[in-house]
């Protein structure tokens, strides 16, 4: 017998792992970008919001809730660093001034609001409420601008693709905290956020016809991959959840709307994965098969992810419904 025993014989019940955990990874991606997203989306039409009760509804919506949903983020950090280490490597130290400035936005967007509520000062609440729009803008643009590096294999930080891919995941999470907010909110606020979540909707078609048209005529390598049967289906998917949310939306159909939003995160995700796969790492050409890691700590690793996820799915069920049903009109952060 080997060394590892039974763990070294072969993947857990010959299952494609590296197949599995590349799957995965995407798939945890695209939960920190839903859960998150609306977050963000927050944030920014707190921008939208001058009356100061408004203001506190729309932080008294996400305050149970921001500082959970970036556990995905650390999840996704983790899983690729475990399964993809090479990668993992590669993207870090390649796009480092990215990845602090990431965290930098997520600092700024989590420190904000909690300064924001310790003085009701005028001008210490301006300057605080500014902070917290800034990370919530900056911390989705740099996260597009990471993963459309990612996908096109660039190794600067500010590309064309980065920058429009950037925009397209700001005005995705304001289209997600629409859906968000109208679930939560009552009154006249509910009814006054219908408008922004149309024109974030169609502000991120838009984008991503030109993220889409970009790798068709300026990535070759991407081309054949565009046009595979999976992208397309995807495509179209996101173009049908696109109306399904402004039906949704202009019907106050509140819960059919917010599946659509997630819907739309998981399609762009998905779209990335699609593009990509089976390369994992485009900037070296480097493949799923090839960078996953040896058999032993791969099967190890199947074995905890089957345990701890379940775990996570259960603490953000009960999150959610200890906290679930609209706000009250009078609550605040």
């Amino acid at each position: 017998m080997t060394d590892g025993g039974w763990l070294a014989n072969g993947p857990l019940f010959d299952l494609p792992l590296a197949d599995i955990w590349f799957g995965l990874v995407f798939f945890i991606f695209a939960m920190f970008l839903f859960l998150d997203g609306f977050d963000f989306g927050v944030g920014l039409l707190f921008a939208t919001r001058a009356d100061s009760h408004e203001r506190e509804q729309l932080l008294a919506a996400i305050g149970p809730f921001w500082d959970g949903n970036e556990v995905w983020l650390v999840v996704f950090g983790g899983a690729l660093f475990a399964s993809f280490p090479v990668v993992y490597g590669n993207l870090f130290s390649r796009h480092y001034l990215l990845m602090f400035a990431i965290l930098g936005a997520l600092i700024i967007r989590g420190l904000a609001p909690e300064m924001y509520e310790q003085r009701h000062d005028e001008d210490w609440q301006r300057w605080w409420g500014r902070a917290f729009i800034v990370g919530s803008v900056a911390a989705p643009f740099f996260l597009g601008m990471f993963t459309a590096n990612w996908l096109v294999g660039a190794t600067t930080i500010i590309t064309l693709p980065s920058l429009v891919v950037g925009l397209a995941v700001v005005a995705l999470t304001v289209v997600d905290g629409v859906a968000f907010l109208r679930l939560k909110m009552r009154g006249e606020l509910r009814a006054d956020l219908q408008a922004d979540g149309y024109r974030a909707l169609g502000a991120y078609l838009v984008l991503v016809v030109l993220t889409l048209a970009y790798i068709a005529v300026g990535v070759p390598d991407l081309r054949s991959a565009l046009v595979s049967p999976l992208v397309v289906a995807l495509v179209v998917l996101t173009l049908v959840l696109a109306g399904v949310y402004a039906v949704a939306t202009s019907r106050d159909w509140y819960y059919v709307a917010f599946v659509a939003a997630a819907g739309l995160v998981f399609s762009l995700v998905s779209i990335v994965a699609g593009l990509m796969y089976p390369t994992i790492d485009p900037a070296v050409g480097l493949t799923v098969d090839a960078a996953i890691v040896s058999t032993v700590p791969l099967n190890l690793m199947s074995i905890g992810a089957g345990l701890l996820l379940p775990l996570i799915f259960i603490y953000f069920g009960v999150l959610y419904s200890a906290f679930s049903g609209p706000i009250d009109v009078e609550e605040s952060y």
